[in-house]
């Protein structure tokens, strides 16, 4: 493996696929710094210092919300919303191109997907502007927020509120999304795996240092006299525990149901060949991460607008109750809702009709099935089976840090790592960005990650929609990023004394 990244230096393109990738990433990770204009940074910075349950300081639901802002929502910065209103924008146009048959015929139509592409841009923009409006609310009535509670014990958040403020930071706030977008969209064609996916991937890895520290301070060392040596075993034990998990995750999200398919005998001038053997292969957990990625998104919408709208009823009390690790309701709505997204994903992705029908073109048919609609029902069945196994091990994934918080062993922003949404996105995109390095060094006559085979994997799916950046891109960008590391520096050390 070791190798495989040092052959990906050697070869020109993907060297510049991988530096632009890490150049973007960086530029990401930088803006969520820069703060909101007219919010009180430092306000937010005492409340998260003196929070008991962490170091975050956010709770639940906060810790969900991290996931999408990488931290911004904490600092305040012109990411604050992430890039949470396009997941959510994504979430819609999937519904209505499976609902709306003229959205659906659109996605069939030659440039369809490009036209949905403008639409979930467009209600990308619009679920900023209204998200953007929460946030203001929340930032002037922090109270409305329960994770946000008692932080106007350290001051006022807002230092000058009034309609100039509301337009100023919605304008920023949208700007940064869409720019966000824009990085995703860079990446995607010039970079390295899917641009979105990385961002959030991203954003989920910021929080990985902070969260050893404080397991560490939980079990291990509780107080500066204090050591805990049962929480030094307990501590292995969790990280073994982490290996098991993160090892399952990788051999689901890569195994596969091998449907043999046989062709019809061709003649070759005077002599008869059989077509050899060849496989279609049906993965085990087919939609990926995304079912959990739209239930985590939509489980939080409802109780976000009722905290804003009517924070004190007992609906947002209900909701918060629902929605809660430690009551039953919470397990079987977001059961119900990871089955629901993995079976509507098959449904829309995964057409047995049009594969029955290539197949029977093309003279293939599987052993034992008749072509055409019978072997349709079959790959309808078999999806449907496969979709099962594939959203139980979901669900099972996602209820490990609920449960860890429950039982009161690890607070929300250590247990994410332990399994639910986190550690599924991380697998999942990171698995695809090894797939495009190594299909790029197989073809350039390199050894790929693993010595014998290949990793598994749509290929396609992955690979980079354009040209890489060129190197004098490449450099400037870097040379950018090194001026405003090195200004910021100066800045920092200017400040401090």
């Amino acid at each position: 493996m070791i190798s495989a990244f040092a052959n990906s230096m050697k070869v020109p393109d993907l060297r510049n696929r991988i530096l632009f990738t890490l150049a973007m990433i960086i530029i990401v990770r930088l803006g969520v710094h820069i703060p909101l204009p007219g919010v009180n940074v430092e306000v937010m910075r005492q409340w998260i210092d003196n929070q008991s349950e962490g170091s975050s300081g956010l709770g639940g639901l906060g810790a969900v919300l991290t996931i999408f802002s990488g931290g911004g929502l904490q600092q305040l910065g012109i990411f604050a919303l992430g890039i949470m209103p396009y997941i959510s924008a994504s979430i819609m146009t999937q519904l209505l191109t499976a609902v709306v048959p003229s959205w659906g015929k659109m996605v069939r139509e030659d440039g369809g997907r490009q036209k949905i592409t403008k639409w979930t841009r467009g209600i990308a923009i619009g679920i900023a502007i209204v998200q953007g409006w929460f946030l203001i609310l929340s930032l002037e009535n922090p109270e409305r927020m329960p994770f946000l509670s008692g932080i106007e014990r350290y001051g006022q958040l807002v230092m000058f509120p009034g309609t100039m403020f509301v337009v100023s930071t919605i304008l920023t706030i949208v700007a940064g999304t869409m720019f966000l977008m824009w990085i995703g969209d860079q990446i995607t064609e010039k970079g390295v795996g899917n641009g979105v996916s990385l961002i959030i991937c991203v954003n989920i890895i910021h929080a990985l240092p902070g969260a050893l520290t404080m397991a560490w301070r939980t079990l291990v060392h509780p107080s500066p006299e204090q050591i805990n040596p049962t929480g030094a075993i307990a501590l292995v034990a969790l990280i073994a525990f982490l290996i098991v998990v993160i090892a399952l995750v990788v051999t689901v999200t890569q195994a596969q149901r091998r449907i043999a398919v046989q062709y019809a005998k061709r003649i070759a001038g005077n002599k008869m060949f059989n077509a050899p053997t060849q496989y279609l292969p049906l993965k085990l957990n087919y939609s990926g991460v995304m079912p959990v990625i739209f239930a985590t998104a939509i489980m939080s919408l409802p109780q976000l607008l009722i905290m804003q709208i009517w924070p004190s009823s007992w609906l947002a009390m209900t909701i918060n109750n629902w929605m809660s690790p430690n009551d039953y309701p919470y397990y079987i709505i977001s059961a119900g809702m990871i089955f629901f997204f993995s079976y509507f994903w098959v449904a829309t992705m995964f057409q047995p009709s049009q594969i029955a029908e290539d197949l029977k073109r093309n003279g293939g048919y599987i052993p034992g099935i008749r072509p055409g609609p019978p072997t349709a029902i079959f790959l309808d069945q078999t999806m449907q089976r496969l979709t099962f196994s594939g959203s139980l091990f979901l669900t099972l994934i996602f209820f490990v840090p609920s449960m860890l918080q429950a039982s009161g062993t690890l607070n929300p922003v250590v247990a994410q790592f332990f399994g639910g949404t986190s550690l599924l996105i991380l697998v999942g995109v990171l698995l695809d960005a090894m797939r495009q390095v190594e299909t790029t060094l197989l073809q350039k006559n390199y050894d790929g990650f693993l010595k014998k085979g290949k990793m598994r994997g749509r290929y396609n799916h992955v690979q980079g929609t354009g040209a890489a950046a060129n190197s004098t891109t490449v450099t400037i960008i870097w040379v950018i990023i090194a001026v405003l590391l090195l200004a910021g520096a100066v800045a920092a050390y200017v400040f401090s004394n």
